[in-house]
């Protein structure tokens, strides 16, 4: 009763096999499709987006990079240049990423170079005026 001839187990084998190559097979199909679908038949568009609507964690993370650039090139128009692109004024947006970097415990570096660049920005201006 409990005989199986060995045939019947290469079929079964056999028909195990097809079963999970027809399974992979569809999976990848799906895959493809919906690659095909988001990437040609309605891909996502974004229009007219504006750097002040990112969130400011962006931002902070904007104002940090421009400050590591002013370290490194010592260029304050180039800074204030790269901080006019979130629009607003400089020392608002300065002052904005410090306190957020406070708020989320950015490194003490970080928060030294951002605080470096606003001190310099600060003496810029009123130097100006």
């Amino acid at each position: 009763m409990g005989f199986t001839s060995p045939c019947l187990k290469r079929i079964e084998l056999h028909r195990r096999t097809w079963r999970f190559v027809f399974f992979a097979l569809a999976i990848l199909a799906g895959f493809a499709a919906g690659l095909g679908y988001g990437w040609l038949i309605h891909p996502v568009g974004y229009h007219s987006i504006d750097p002040q609507t990112l969130q400011i964690d962006y931002q902070t993370d904007f104002v940090l990079m421009v400050a590591e650039l002013y370290r490194a090139e010592g260029d304050l128009a180039m800074a204030l240049a790269r901080l006019d692109f979130l629009g607003g004024s400089p020392q608002v947006t300065i002052n904005d990423a410090i306190d957020y970097a406070n708020t989320r415990s950015y490194a003490a570096a970080d928060l030294q170079l951002m605080q470096d660049l606003a001190s310099v920005l600060r003496q810029a201006l009123d130097g100006r005026d």
